[in-house]
Order: C-alpha cells, then sequence, then structure tokens
C-alpha cells in the first residue's frame, strides 16, 4: 500500500496548465508525443480523470518548471 502524500494532490486541467506554463495547447502535446521533435521526456505525463478528461498534477508541474528555471541558470 502506498503512503499518503505530505501534501494535498491537486490536479489541474489544460487551461490552467497553459497559464501556468506560458505554453500553447499543441506546444504542451508536441512535449508529450514521442513522434515529435519538441518530445520532452521530462514533461509530466496527463492523468486519466475520465473517458474524455484529463488533468495534471500540480506539484509535478511545479517541480518541472523549477528544474527548467535551475537548467537555465547554470
Amino acid at each position: 500500500m502506498t503512503a499518503p502524500p505530505k501534501f494535498p494532490l491537486r490536479i489541474i486541467r489544460r487551461k490552467q496548465l497553459e497559464e501556468r506554463t506560458g505554453l500553447s495547447r499543441s506546444s504542451i502535446y508536441d512535449r508529450l508525443s514521442v513522434s515529435s521533435p519538441r518530445f520532452d521526456p521530462s514533461f509530466p505525463r496527463a492523468i486519466q480523470l475520465g473517458p474524455k478528461a484529463v488533468g495534471w498534477v500540480e506539484a509535478e508541474i511545479d517541480a518541472w518548471l523549477l528544474n527548467r528555471m535551475q537548467m537555465n541558470r547554470v
């Protein structure tokens, strides 16, 4: 059994993801598509919320953004 997280999990939808990252819808899906030249294996994967709904774990997005900031400041 998995231990519960020490922080509250929050799921954000694509529109919120766009606002948080500054990426467009197509840029987000390009980073997720293995066949795209802009594929980014470090970009957080969406989780299925329902038959036609996906979301992203906010903490994973925050970690990805922090990592990108650190890489640019080296």
